[in-house]
């Protein structure tokens, strides 16, 4: 289901107005889930780090075993072409699916891979959206459980699990630990707390994305003098947090205003770095 009924797709050599079909129901993509995509944002006239997504798709597919046909440069060429009078605010989303199965049915051929862009026009957050956050008891996986060195389709069902029992709560996210029961990132964003104005997020450890945006706000808080940590961090650290916030490529910077009963005030820190961006 389409997020916006504004939509601009790229498929089999084309731009196509509107949300069109890609894929087949023999698909192996389809079938199997051998899908991975990428996410980046138009918005105020720039594109940031475009092509850091665009060769990060290419990464993901690879790791899913299915073969890049689209260079990330000409890759950021293809989007730029399509933004062109779209909206103010695009949601672009670049996707591969392998098309052919090999050996087994189970692997996929790399052979052929399917390819297409979709371009969403979805406004931005307003500065004063915020949510919620709880627990889970559903963990990230490791590498040696599920695909997570990829933005892969079939990673999105456990992070489904954990949003539904998160609302389930009365919450609008969680906090998902991983194997060790340190905390990963959230359902849907990577996260990170401030304490005595320092902040502190936790270290890439092969459960999770360390997203792109995350690492852009590592580094504009960075050379602004702001302390960043990248560490080890337990829910109780974020229990006694004095603000906490998520970091993904939809929002950008979503402030955090609760964690079960611990209440937060949007801070100087969480303004900073959406400022900063």
């Amino acid at each position: 289901m389409a997020i916006s009924n504004r939509i601009r797709t790229w498929f089999d050599g084309q731009w196509h107005e509107g949300d069109v079909p890609v894929m087949r129901a023999a698909d192996h993509g389809a079938w199997l889930g051998t899908t991975v995509f990428d996410g980046a944002r138009l918005f105020d006239g720039m594109t940031p780090d475009l092509d850091k997504h665009c060769a990060r798709i290419n990464r993901s597919a690879t790791a899913l075993m299915i073969r890049p046909t689209v260079e990330a440069d000409a890759m950021v060429e293809l989007i730029l072409e399509g933004l062109e009078g779209l909206g103010d605010a695009v949601y672009i989303r670049p996707m591969y699916w392998a098309i052919d199965s090999g050996p087994l049915g189970v692997m996929p051929n790399q052979d052929r891979t399917g390819f297409c862009i979709c371009l969403e026009a979805i406004p931005m957050a307003p500065p004063e959206a915020a949510t919620t956050v709880t627990t889970t008891r559903f963990r990230r996986p490791t590498l040696e459980t599920a695909v997570v060195n990829a933005k892969a389709g079939c990673l999105y069902p456990n992070n489904a699990r954990m949003l539904a029992e998160a609302q389930a709560k009365g919450f609008g996210n969680a906090l998902a630990c991983d194997s060790q029961g340190n905390v990963a990132e959230s359902a849907t964003a990577n996260v990170f707390m401030v304490k005595d104005g320092e902040v502190f997020t936790p270290i890439p450890n092969g459960t999770f994305l360390s997203g792109i945006t995350r690492a852009r706000h590592i580094d504009t808080l960075s050379r602004d003098g702001v302390r960043v940590h990248e560490t080890v961090l337990t829910l109780e650290d974020f229990r006694t947090a004095d603000e906490v916030f998520l970091s993904g490529n939809m929002s950008k910077v979503t402030p955090v205003t609760a964690f079960d009963d611990r209440q937060y005030q949007v801070g100087p820190v969480t303004r900073l770095v959406r400022e900063l961006y």
